[in-house]
């Protein structure tokens, strides 16, 4: 029997996740040991075969990850011959069994998806934008999971996601020259390296080192943490990170997730803090996460200024985004995608694609020449229609 496709699709609230909903789906973020889209895919044991997304990006294309599909597509029956579960992409779902039979898929009392039936006709726009407002009259199925409200809970509830996704991780045996604290497990994958001194503390919670993954001197790594696949920690104390695949980290870093292929190589501070793609930390880079008053932070969505009620918020940098020696960034900043930091601290929000500061455009053919050259750099074809899409994106802001 054909198995269901699996799409994942982004509502009116993920649309807002600001600064990464400019250039990738919300399915495509990291939180816990897996994007969501992988968690998706693992709990409901099914393949995803593409997004609902803002038009912006319709071309979205990485090697990676599913396409984003437009209506048009998604009324065609090819790769549908078995139907169809429309997942909400902001709800980490839990394992679970699927219907049989059409349903919407719910969790404590809200829609979180659809199954359909071979032959179906997918839902409309209105319903990918608002689900529980446009729900068809089905029979309700319950899935158990998480669903995210704010971007910043991407964070902020990222720790506990983490120690939950490897509860169940066989521990592994360390060299002799590895240093364990606390009764924790450790879970290596293939082709890890650990330098002579490093130490892996399990006191708070568990540790998994992924495929590749290499671990320098003066590395004080404290659970829960992941480091993904041919990622590299250069030397310093992290404590609850999630660091995903072909990033270089070095310095401090506490409660941050880094979605992959970014550098910060050098010394500074990241604390309470979420990184998109293809960034890069200038040296000594830092930023704050408690004002010097200990209250709430405050951070910019589009809808304006939200109050978090969380003592502790760093920064937000959308793909893309690259910053000076010694860049100061404050508490609670929003940083949007292709932008280029030099000259001090920013304001709290930066515009995507602002060179320098919020007034000035970065010009497109400049922001995808760097682009090119720094995912050449990593063996990564910067692909056309990744190009149309970052364009669609520059045009969006600044055009």
């Amino acid at each position: 029997m054909t198995r269901p496709a699996l799409v994942l699709f982004d509502d009116d609230v993920a649309r807002r996740w600001r600064p990464f909903i400019l250039t990738r789906p919300a399915g495509e973020l990291l939180f816990g040991t897996r994007t969501l889209r992988r968690r998706a895919e693992r709990s409901l044991g099914l393949e995803c075969v593409g997004h609902v997304a803002d038009p912006v990006l319709e071309d979205f294309d990485e090697a990676w990850a599913p396409p984003v599909l437009s209506m048009a597509r998604l009324a065609q029956p090819e790769g549908f011959e078995g139907g169809a579960v429309f997942l909400l992409s902001r709800f980490a779902a839990d394992p679970a069994d699927l219907p049989q039979a059409p349903a919407l898929l719910m969790s404590d009392g809200r829609v979180v998806g659809i199954r359909l039936a071979p032959g179906a006709r997918p839902p409309d726009e209105h319903f990918f934008r608002e689900p529980d407002a446009r729900a068809p009259d089905l029979p309700g199925h319950e899935l158990s999971g998480q669903l995210l409200g704010r971007s910043w809970e991407l964070m902020s509830g990222n720790a506990e996601r983490t120690a939950r996704d490897l509860a169940a991780v066989g521990d592994d045996p360390l060299p002799d020259t590895v240093y364990r604290v606390g009764d924790g497990v450790v879970s290596l994958g293939r082709h890890v390296k650990l330098a002579p001194g490093v130490v892996l503390d399990t006191t708070s919670g568990p540790i998994r080192l992924d495929d590749g993954a290499q671990v320098g001197p003066f590395t004080y790594l404290v659970g829960p943490a992941y480091v993904g696949p041919g990622s590299s920690l250069l030397g310093g104390p992290f404590h609850s990170v999630s660091i995903g695949p072909h990033c270089k980290v070095h310095g401090e870093m506490e409660e941050t997730v880094v979605l992959g292929y970014s550098n910060k190589a050098h010394d500074g501070f990241l604390g309470h803090a979420y990184v998109g793609m293809w960034v890069n930390l200038g040296a000594l880079t830092t930023n704050s996460d408690l004002k010097n008053n200990y209250g709430p932070v405050r951070v910019w969505t589009p809808d304006g200024e939200v109050d978090t009620g969380k003592s502790k918020v760093g920064c937000f940098l959308g793909d893309h985004v690259k910053t000076a020696i010694g860049t100061m960034i404050n508490t609670g900043t929003v940083i949007e995608a292709g932008t280029n930091i030099f000259g001090g601290m920013p304001p709290k929000y930066v515009p995507p694609f602002s060179w320098g500061d919020p007034d000035t455009a970065y010009g497109f053919d400049r922001f995808i020449a760097t682009a090119n050259t720094v995912m050449a750099r990593r063996g990564i074809e910067l692909t056309e229609p990744a190009r149309r899409q970052l364009r669609a994106a520059w045009e969006a802001v600044r055009g």
